[in-house]
This record gives structure tokens, sequence and C-alpha cells, in this order.
């Protein structure tokens, strides 16, 4: 082969070579920052880009991955998460715990993310140490504790505003872990000892006493009941006796009646029923005695008041 076959070869590779430096493809969701003579020339957008090789080349930026900085000329535009180490706050009430952050953002303008920031990633690791000592310090130790969403919402709003000159949006902030120191840790967890004790014991408490008032209402109904049944048994055996009574005073009043119609209109039915009455006790006195003794009435007028009226009945018949 001449001379003109190796020149003509080597223009060739020449060209190959600057045509694929020229032509820059760029993924989605990605963008380069191109600077033509150390000047902002242009922000690639996702697909061919045409540059000038030699005159033109892209920014570099500082990115972190696997937890280390390094220098990137290709941008990230997607939501990228920062997990930052462990740090110490101090809250109000003086009490020293470890809190690490997560940290969720996005570049939404490269030009700004590479020209007014030198170690984005950097800046906003201090930026979130900063705002969370600053926050954490207003708070005691138990709002610290139960209230996340809270400080979330505080970081985020802080961060986002600070980091909108940066181009970079803030989308969520999460506390991850709050570790207290062990002497802390130690008084809380008797503290929860001693609150379950309590509410065990109020409970306990709670339960005695419902126990007696069901206890007391139920001697009390049945007390009520036992005096209503009593109550009840009076009553019914006080109308029995007064319509036993009555049936009684009914049937001595028909055998009245009928005495006196037996008799008739001459003789006293009332002489005749004492006459009777006492005829009566006299045999049960003579059955029940065994000493054959004789019996009297106490006023003779009277006993002879009685034989007058036996005479009378007798003679009558």
């Amino acid at each position: 082969m001449d001379i003109m076959s190796y020149v003509l070869i080597a223009i060739i590779v020449l060209v190959a070579i600057f045509v694929k430096m020229a032509l820059v493809i760029i993924p989605q969701s990605e963008t380069k920052i191109i600077e033509r003579l150390g000047r902002y020339y242009a922000t690639l957008k996702p697909g061919i880009n045409i540059i000038i090789p030699f005159i033109d080349r892209a920014k570099a930026i500082v990115t972190m991955q696997h937890g280390r900085y390094v220098y990137t000329n290709t941008i990230d535009l997607r939501e990228q998460v920062f997990d930052f180490a462990r740090q110490n706050v101090i809250t109000k009430d003086n009490i020293q715990m470890e809190i690490n952050a997560l940290l969720y953002f996005q570049i939404m303008d490269p030009f700004k993310a590479v020209y007014e920031i030198n170690n984005l990633p950097n800046a906003i690791e201090k930026l979130t140490q900063t705002t969370l000592r600053n926050i954490i310090g207003e708070l005691e130790l138990d709002q610290t504790l139960t209230s996340r969403d809270t400080i979330n919402t505080k970081l985020r709003a802080v961060l986002d505003e600070a980091t909108d000159k940066w181009g970079v949006k803030v989308n969520r902030v999460e506390l991850q872990d709050i570790i207290p120191p062990s002497s802390v840790l130690q008084a809380m967890e008797k503290q929860m000892q001693a609150e379950r004790n309590k509410r065990a014991t109020i409970l306990t408490s709670e339960g005695q006493k419902q126990a007696a008032i069901l206890q007391s209402e139920g001697e009390k109904t049945s007390t009520i009941n036992r005096a209503e049944a009593a109550k009840q048994q009076e009553i019914l055996h006080a109308e029995g006796e007064a319509q036993a009574r009555i049936r009684k005073a009914e049937a001595e009043a028909i055998a009245i009646e009928k005495i006196t119609e037996a008799v008739g209109k001459s003789t006293n039915p009332a002489n005749y029923l004492l006459a009777q009455k006492y005829i009566q006790m006299m045999e049960q006195l003579a059955a029940n005695d065994q000493t054959k003794t004789v019996y009297l009435p106490f006023e003779a007028t009277n006993m002879l008041g009685s034989i007058a009226g036996i005479k009378e009945l007798f003679n009558e018949k």
C-alpha cells in the first residue's frame, strides 16, 4: 500500500473518532452541562446531542455513591436518597441523643446545582445536620420521641427553602433512629413498667368496684323481692282471714236465721244459742274431769236465768 492509502485510512479513523466524540447520547432522566471554552454553553436533553470535540466539554459535578463523594459529568434528575450518619443532638432539657435521617431530594435545575454550590451532597448533609440540631434543641425529650411527624415536616420545610437556590427540591425527610442514652432508656423502661402497673391496679380496682356495685344491687333487689313477697303473703293471709271471718259470720247469720225459723217468734234465738253453748261447755268440762266435780255458775242469777231459758225452751218443744 502506498502512502495515500495510509493517509486515507488515518483520515477515516480520525473522522470516526471525531463523530463519536461529537455525538453524545443522553439517557432519560439524565443530563449534562456543556461548557464551551470554559463558559456555560448548554444543558443537554435526553436523546442525541451534537457537541464540538476538544472545544465543548461536560462539567463535572460531585455526587454521593456508596457512602463516598465521587465526581461525574452526568447529572441524575431522578429522586435521590441520602442516608446520613448518626449525629449527636441535645434536647431542650439537656438530654444528649443520637439521630440519623433519610433525605429524599431531586435536582430540578441542573445549572444551579452545578454553578451555585461546589459540593451539593456535602452542603445538603451539613445543612440537614444543622437544621436538625436547631429543631431538636427546641423540644424536650418526650416531645422528640413522640413528635416525629412534626420534626419531619419542619425539617423538610426548612431544607426545601434553603436548597431552592441550589436548584434542588427536598421531597421528604424521615427520622430513622432516635437513640437516647442508656440511662434514659432504663429510666423510661422503669416509667413504662410503673405506668403498666398503675393501669393494672386501676383496672383491678375498677373491676372490684363494679363487682361490689353489682353484688349490692343484687342484694338490694333480692331484699326488695323478699319484702314484696312477704308483703303479698301477709296481704293474702289477711285477705284469707277476712274472707274466712266473713264466711263464718255469714254462716252464723244463716244458722241464726234457721234457728229463728225453727223455734218460732215466741222464743228468743239468743237464749237458745246461749243455752246450747252452755250445755256444750258443761259437757266438755265433765268429760275432761275425772273427780266428779259439780260446776255451778259464778253468779246464781245468771244460772237461774239460763235454767229459765232452758226450761222455756223445753216447755215450748
